[in-house]
């Protein structure tokens, strides 16, 4: 009990960035490390070309042929390794993105599609991949800078420091790989998993402003205009808050944002509500501050952790599955979630200006939606199996234990609906009796 009274969640908001939406859209990209790689290799070799033929440069100019010859004889051994490096790095890619499609394929038709966007932003995968390419192509520029000149006098190129680079980038791939493999090893691992998915949800929730209710929200004034979404159908996937904030104070008024984070939106839905005076200009900034996607992530998303933990469970729960203990540890986390958020404001997240007036008002799930969506349906689908019922009775009995008086309704209802149902599908007294018993562990 006392874990869950520290966590990372109760920390307040930090105020938002203008580019923290493009940082995070990155981080669901898989492009955007490996091209920035190969930039950047190309920079180093530059610097590294331009360095060994200074070096040779100052020995042509001493006159010191033996060194000359040294010289290009350990560019000489060099470029065989080089040169097996170049054959090698493709065939580790090719491992690389091997190992990549097993785990994602074994996570998505084990635990649930959604979970596919936790391999994507995984760093490590980034990283190796990304060393890996720009460790083949810069083997390629090095190759392509030795000199052919039979006579090592006259040598115009000598690519010494470029091949202890790739030296370098080689044992770094090593190390790396190791890396790799481990991290893809744990994600395969269904505690790990839902750990990452619950990292994630926490950080959305300790991001939240520290003040702000529906309550709050509802004293905004008298409606002025409404804008609609004009762009493409899809879901809601993020609004970049500073802008918006600025927008709204340059011109005096309160943008509310209507649709929540992971709604779904078309052409013609209304977007924002304006309140407090009318917004003249401006108006295709702020549809340019909205992005739509064909799916949700986990940026200010507060109940998208949730569903992806929700349906790990159901999956787990299906009679083709049936793995009853893999369902229990996505309650735990589920559990975890709503004890974080158990005292915090919720139904609105409020955003204000360095004067502290409320500039955007955000709609966020209130404690009844984060409820229904943890319990609803893991509870229908967890009648028949003993070990969930006893974990989830267990879990609502400590929530209930931690959530403020106003806030026990919904775990109440849950408790009570669970019961009942066990009652009509388990024939048994005996076995409705041990169904219906609070157990941490499920069966402990």
């Amino acid at each position: 009990m006392g874990d869950w009274k520290t966590t990372a969640g109760s920390s307040p908001g930090r105020r938002p960035r203008a580019l923290s939406p493009l940082r995070e859209h990155l981080r669901d990209t898989f492009w955007f490390a490996p091209t920035a790689a190969l930039v950047l290799v190309f920079v180093v070799w530059a610097g590294a070309s331009a360095a060994d033929e200074a070096i040779l440069t100052a020995l042509r100019d001493s006159g010191d042929k033996d060194a000359v010859r040294a010289l290009h004889g350990i560019a000489d051994d060099a470029r065989t390794v080089v040169t097996t490096v170049s054959a090698a790095m493709m065939t580790f890619i090719g491992v690389v993105f091997s190992i990549s499609l097993v785990a994602v394929q074994m996570a998505a038709g084990q635990l649930s599609p959604r979970v596919v966007p936790i391999f994507v932003r995984s760093r490590i995968t980034k990283a190796t991949f990304a060393v890996f390419l720009a460790t083949f192509v810069l083997s390629l520029l090095v190759l392509a800078s030795y000199d052919s000149e039979p006579d090592p006098t006259l040598v115009s190129s000598t690519p010494l420091i470029q091949s202890v680079l790739t030296s370098l980038m080689v044992g770094l791939s090593v190390v790396l790989f190791v890396m790799y493999v481990n991290s893809m090893l744990r994600l395969m691992r269904v505690g790990h998993v839902v750990d990452l998915i619950t990292a994630e949800s926490l950080r959305v929730v300790a991001e939240l402003p520290p003040d702000g209710s529906a309550d709050e929200a509802d004293g905004l004034g008298p409606e002025t205009a409404r804008l609609a979404h004009h762009g493409s159908a899809g879901v809601l996937r993020d609004v970049n808050i500073a802008r918006l904030v600025r927008t709204a104070r340059r011109h005096g008024v309160v943008l509310r944002l209507i649709p929540g984070v992971g709604d779904f939106v078309v052409p013609g839905t209304p977007v924002f509500a304006v309140h407090g005076g009318p917004l003249t200009k401006g108006v295709a900034a702020l549809h340019s501050h909205v992005s739509v996607s064909a799916e949700r992530t986990f940026y200010q998303d507060l109940g998208f952790g949730l569903r992806q933990l929700s349906d790990i469970a159901l999956r787990a729960l299906s009679s083709s599955v049936n793995d009853p203990t893999t369902a229990v540890q996505a309650v735990d986390r589920i559990l975890r979630f709503l004890a974080v958020v158990a005292r915090r404001p919720l139904g609105a997240a409020l955003h204000r200006d360095r004067k502290g007036a409320v500039r955007l008002v955000r709609p966020v799930p209130g404690w009844p939606e984060l409820v229904d969506l943890a319990l609803t349906e893991i509870r229908w689908a967890a009648v028949h199996s003993p070990q969930v019922t006893r974990r989830l009775l267990a879990g609502i009995d400590d929530l209930l234990r931690v959530v403020p008086a106003d806030r026990r309704e919904p775990l109440v209802r849950h408790r009570s609906l669970l019961v009942q149902a066990v009652e009509r599908a388990v024939p048994e007294a005996a076995d409705r009796a041990f169904a219906l018993h609070p157990d941490r562990q499920g069966i402990g």
